[in-house]
């Protein structure tokens, strides 16, 4: 993502992966949450108007929060990067299906990067980045993983992506480190209960971790636990909306479940907790249309905190999400970062506050935040960061749709088409500026070639054919004939 990249795909590896001294003096716990769909506008601080989320209210004030964090516009391409520190076509991912979600297998992973720090890596939830056993995240770094296959809860598609047979967001059939088992409850509840009761034995430990608590929720079906779903349909809200507010809320009660236990387990000191989205606000709340009733009678539109663009678009609002970064004793409460930053930040900073200062050669393009973390107004050199929406037909050629559904941004410009935006002035992209500056757009379209040529050759899965089976659903009818599909039993938290 960076204006200037230097890949050689054929030297990726974990030898040159060196310990040093951590940025920060010890190497702290890290627990990062992801939620899916959600967006930078369905949080109660950022002043959406009905959802209420008072643990993550309480998370901004106690946090330095990154305000111009970038993403991808859709899910597998964003996880990409958070796993690789480069851009998610350098990893062969331009879809979310279609064989073109796998994540390329030459990758060098971020547990595998932090296992050279002594770390233990664990995800519990959504993977989406590739369901064939060799792209599994117990096969790419994680020690456990207790994940849904596909993209979401239920989905399955003509081609490897697809999760256990009939699975709903209640009761679903979970893989756990290779086997399925069948749990009892919500999906979102499942999946910290199931992070909770590895953090409470990591602890224990004397081993750093890595959490990686990455939910499907609010993804559609748009489906809460009515307890959640109940005060939105009482306003006058859709049932898909209830569903997406509802998921939202319910994300944040297991926010303050998580929160509370780290501060029970005596954890916070030596622990990192990291929230953000992998894309922009989904269609749940997307104001396409009249959505909702007011006290008053009179309908309302979705927040996305006047944004242009959501899920899909290459657009600030498409690509715009929370980071919040709480460390108590290290970071400083209540500090925002205005700086630009990007999801291939992610494995450079970790990297660095975990005392690594050499990363897989020719990969890593992002960079480590450290100094932001240190102070939020450290200089920071401006740089070309790219999105491109991609999902073109499989079996057509990249190339003819470069200059489709792609955009640059820097410190001050956006670049959308052939639309230009100074997004200090005008972050919400009302005014097209584009006539006023010709050299910027020449500049930064020569940027984005730059990038394309680069990051073509690494688009592994173009031509790769469609599985003639479905993973998930060959392994889950192999265990019921072999020996059935046990219950999984929660931890004692």
């Amino acid at each position: 993502m960076n204006s200037v990249l230097i890949v050689v795909a054929s030297t990726f590896g974990l030898a040159s992966i060196q310990a040093a001294e951590p940025a920060f003096g010890i190497k702290p716990n890290v627990i990062l949450v992801i939620t899916d769909d959600q967006g930078y506008g369905p949080v109660g601080k950022h002043g959406h108007p009905w959802i209420k989320t008072p643990s993550l209210d309480a998370l901004h004030g106690q946090s330095t929060r990154f305000e111009r964090f970038l993403v991808s516009p859709t899910c597998s391409p964003t996880r990409a990067a958070l796993m690789s520190g480069r851009h998610p076509m350098k990893n062969g991912i331009t879809h979310t299906i279609l064989e073109r979600e796998r994540m390329a297998l030459s990758t060098v992973t971020l547990p595998q990067v932090l296992s050279k720090a002594g770390y233990t890596s664990g995800i519990f939830g959504k993977w989406h980045l590739g369901d064939e056993e060799a792209y599994q995240p117990h096969k790419r770094g994680f020690d456990e993983a207790f994940i849904h296959g596909a993209g979401g809860i239920g989905q399955a598609y003509k081609c490897s992506c697809a999760d256990a047979p009939g699975n709903k967001y209640f009761n679903p059939t979970i893989r756990h480190n290779g086997s399925f088992v069948k749990t009892e409850g919500y999906c979102t509840d499942l999946f910290f209960t199931a992070a909770l009761g590895w953090i409470k034995k990591m602890k224990e430990g004397d081993k750093p971790f890595f959490a990686y608590v990455t939910t499907n929720a609010p993804h559609g079906p748009f489906i809460a636990p009515p307890s959640n779903t109940k005060r939105f349909t009482d306003l006058g809200f859709s049932g898909k909306t209830a569903g997406f507010y509802g998921m939202i809320e319910n994300i944040d009660e297991n926010m303050g479940r998580l929160m509370k236990k780290l501060d029970e387990w005596k954890l916070n000191e030596n622990t990192i907790l990291i929230f953000m989205s992998d894309n922009g606000m989904t269609g749940g709340g997307s104001g396409r249309g009249k959505v909702g009733i007011s006290k008053d009678g009179k309908p309302m539109e979705a927040y996305n905190a006047n944004m242009k663009g959501q899920k899909g678009s290459p657009d600030e609002g498409g690509v715009r999400v929370p980071f919040f970064v709480r460390w108590s004793g290290k970071l400083k409460a209540g500090r925002e970062v205005d700086h630009l930053a990007a999801h291939i930040d992610l494995l450079p900073t970790l990297a660095d506050i975990a005392g690594i200062d050499e990363l897989p050669k020719g990969q890593v393009e992002g960079r480590s935040l450290v100094p932001l973390l240190k102070n939020p107004k450290a200089n920071w050199k401006d740089r070309h960061l790219f999105t491109q929406v991609a999902r073109w037909r499989t079996g057509s050629e990249p190339t003819d749709h470069m200059w489709k559904g792609f955009a640059v941004r820097n410190a001050c410009y956006r670049l959308v088409g052939n639309s230009l935006y100074d997004m200090r002035k005008d972050p919400f992209q009302k005014t097209d500026v584009a006539s006023k500056h010709p050299e910027e757009i020449k500049s930064m379209r020569a940027a984005y070639e730059k990038f394309w040529k680069e990051a073509r050759p690494l688009m592994v899965n173009e031509k790769a054919p469609m599985s003639p089976t479905r993973p998930y659903h060959v392994l889950h009818a192999k265990q019921l004939k072999e020996g059935g599909i046990p219950n999984w039993q929660p931890p004692k938290l």
